[in-house]
């Protein structure tokens, strides 16, 4: 009975961490500032992004990573938190910056465009690009290796 026991909760530990695979998370710096930041770097976990979290750690944040520089919309559906969103290019320089974008509560949920062409996304706690003192042409630094990028 015993060994039942053990090999049924063996079975219910790995059914449920395929469900959800660990994400990658690395060190950014951002005028200098330390951020750790989940790597959202495929299209599931990119849909997914910081949906039906209640609070964001301080100086933390999830980075969105495409694999070319396109214009990007991010919406707030599902998102009980309120946001900074700040669009960087490829060589990780910010072109732009939406902030303090507000949690989408009723459908249809705006959208809110990079108006140039981003291949990285960095959404931090609403308030945190003010706060950091954030400009336009500010540098991205990535401590650690995103992963693959599908």
């Amino acid at each position: 009975m015993r060994s039942f026991a053990c090999v049924a909760a063996l079975c219910a530990t790995l059914i449920a961490g395929s469900c959800h695979a660990a994400m990658v998370v690395v060190t950014l710096r951002l005028q200098g500032h330390p951020f750790s930041a989940e790597v959202a770097s495929d299209d599931h976990s990119r849909a997914q992004g910081l949906m039906n979290r209640e609070r964001l750690a301080p100086d933390s944040g999830m980075l969105f990573v495409f694999r070319h520089s396109d214009q990007r919309w991010f919406w707030m559906k599902n998102t009980l938190i309120p946001l900074d969103i700040l669009f960087f290019d490829s060589s990780r320089r910010l072109v732009s910056m939406q902030t303090d974008v507000p949690p989408c509560r009723q459908a249809p949920c705006p959208t809110y465009p990079s108006g140039e062409p981003a291949r990285y996304v960095l959404e931090l706690a609403a308030g945190t690009a003010a706060r950091i003192g954030t400009r336009i042409g500010d540098q991205l630094s990535i401590e650690g290796d995103v992963g693959p990028v599908h």
